[in-house]
């Protein structure tokens, strides 16, 4: 608390700074704005930058990290009976130190006597490290402020170019946010790289790759049944892409024909109306969704079959009948139909926003040339604008690729090496979610398998960019 008070404090002496900063410039011109060579206001931010911004961030960085600063000074000299303790244990003890320290609930642990004395004795001392190292970067905070102000104070004057540094500092703002996006992407890819480095280390990638099975169901006794489980992730790979299938079947030609009655057949009216009404679409959760394709859309899919399949029975197609006739809720088909309702948004507007930046000279030429307004969607304006449709396409592709919901709620769970969409199937996102639901320890290749999955599916997905990438590059043409 006493390091956010002191963000806000700093905050909003960063307000006074500037003012203090801009009245000082035009103080020293005698108020004509025109005999400085920036604008007052950037001498006012070059103040209040140097004295807030370096002390902000200073508590910033301090106040991510106390809690890892607090627990290594704290358990710097450990009692005998807390140095016994295994290291997950002893991780748990110091952060229950910590919380009672701060104020705080601890976890729902039942320690023994001896620890619970332990921990009592080790709070108290660690509410003298917690004041003294919120103090400590109050206290230095302070300094760098001062000093910031020390610095950038006395160079106020009319011929300092307050303007240029300030766009320095903008230039490395923005610099900072390229590097948070590169270092997310490069932190992301190597987590993935090193938890699937230990689950590859006990099961072969060989067998991952190419296996029929998945059951990652380790036993907790090695006699007992199913104690080595089976990784094998083929089956899950196809039933993400079966229902991948099914939803681009369903959302690419609506999408795309929405798009293209929208952009060149319907009216000012029309598409006033129905294009915010196809958009609301993108804005339902998809849990509702999932809710959906449960309760009605599944419901309504088994009748149909097992209606069809009632007519079936005893006839030529006796077997397809009763198939047919034992349909469940839970399939594929229902998820994939679901989720193709889902992305007809995203192809539908994007699609839209692209094939209206078409040129209208292209449009006018095929007319002039006799075309009708047909040939033109199909020879002008559709081949126009297949970078554009593509990237749509692959947009919808990946949201269907890591979709959860829906395929939790309507597909089931059963990992099926199956092409039938009447089947229930389950994706490589639905087992990521059932591996690391609930606590979890990190040390056993079930639930190491998580990350093996999820290393597979960015290689699957960073490959359908690239070829998706070099479609585009293939057919793009520029237009005038």
């Amino acid at each position: 608390m006493l390091i956010w008070s002191a963000i806000l404090i700093l905050t909003a002496a960063s307000f006074a700074l500037f003012r203090l900063g801009r009245a000082k410039a035009l103080a020293g011109v005698g108020g004509r704005q025109a005999e400085l060579h920036s604008l007052p206001g950037y001498h006012g931010l070059f103040v209040a930058l140097w004295a807030a911004a370096p002390a902000i961030i200073v508590l910033l960085l301090i106040s991510a990290f106390a809690g890892r600063i607090e627990t290594a000074l704290v358990s710097a000299n450990p009692p005998a009976v807390v140095a016994a303790l295994p290291a997950e244990r002893s991780e748990l003890f110091w952060h229950d130190v910590i919380a009672v320290g701060s104020g705080d609930a601890p976890s729902h642990v039942d320690y023994e006597p001896a620890l619970k004395t332990a921990l009592a004795a080790e709070a108290k001392e660690a509410v003298g490290v917690i004041w003294m190292v919120r103090i400590v970067a109050v206290g230095v905070a302070l300094l760098l402020a001062g000093g910031g102000f020390v610095y950038a104070y006395p160079r106020i004057n009319a011929a300092f170019r307050a303007r240029n540094r300030v766009e320095a500092w903008v230039g490395v703002l923005l610099g900072g946010c390229a590097l948070i996006a590169v270092l997310g992407t490069v932190g992301i890819v190597a987590s993935l790289a090193v938890e699937s480095w230990r689950f590859f280390q006990s099961v072969s990638p060989i067998d991952f790759i190419f296996g029929l099975q998945w059951s990652p169901q380790i036993a907790m006794r090695t006699d007992q049944v199913a104690a080595t489980g089976a990784f094998g992730a083929v089956p899950l790979f196809a039933g993400t892409f079966l229902i991948t299938f099914i939803a681009m079947l369903v959302a690419a030609p609506v999408g795309l024909y929405a798009a293209i009655y929208l952009s060149e057949y319907a009216s000012d009216r029309t598409r006033a109306v129905v294009k915010p009404a196809l958009e609301i679409l993108a804005g339902v959760p998809t849990v509702v969704y999932g809710f959906f394709a449960a309760l009605t859309v599944g419901p309504l899919f088994r009748a149909g079959f097992n209606a069809l399949g009632a007519t079936m029975v005893g006839g030529p197609m006796n077997d397809l009948g009763l198939y047919l006739s034992q349909v469940q809720n839970q399939m594929a088909l229902v998820a994939g139909a679901v989720m193709g309702i889902m992305l007809i948004p995203f192809v539908s507007s994007l699609s839209d926003d692209i094939i209206n930046a078409v040129p209208q000279s292209l449009r006018d030429g095929s007319y002039a040339m006799g075309a009708t307004k047909s040939e033109t969607v199909k020879r002008v304006v559709l081949p126009a604008a297949l970078p554009g449709v593509m990237a749509a396409m692959l947009l919808a592709v990946s949201r269907a690729v890591g979709e959860t919901m829906i395929v939790t709620l309507a597909a089931g769970l059963q990992a099926k090496l199956t092409a039938n969409p009447l089947e229930t199937v389950t994706t490589v996102t639905v087992q990521i979610v059932t591996l690391l639901t609930g606590d979890q320890e990190f040390d056993s290749p079930k639930t190491l398998s998580a990350f093996g999955l999820a290393l597979a599916l960015f290689l699957v997905t960073l490959g359908l960019n690239v070829v998706a990438h070099h479609i585009v590059r293939r057919f793009r043409e520029q237009y005038d």
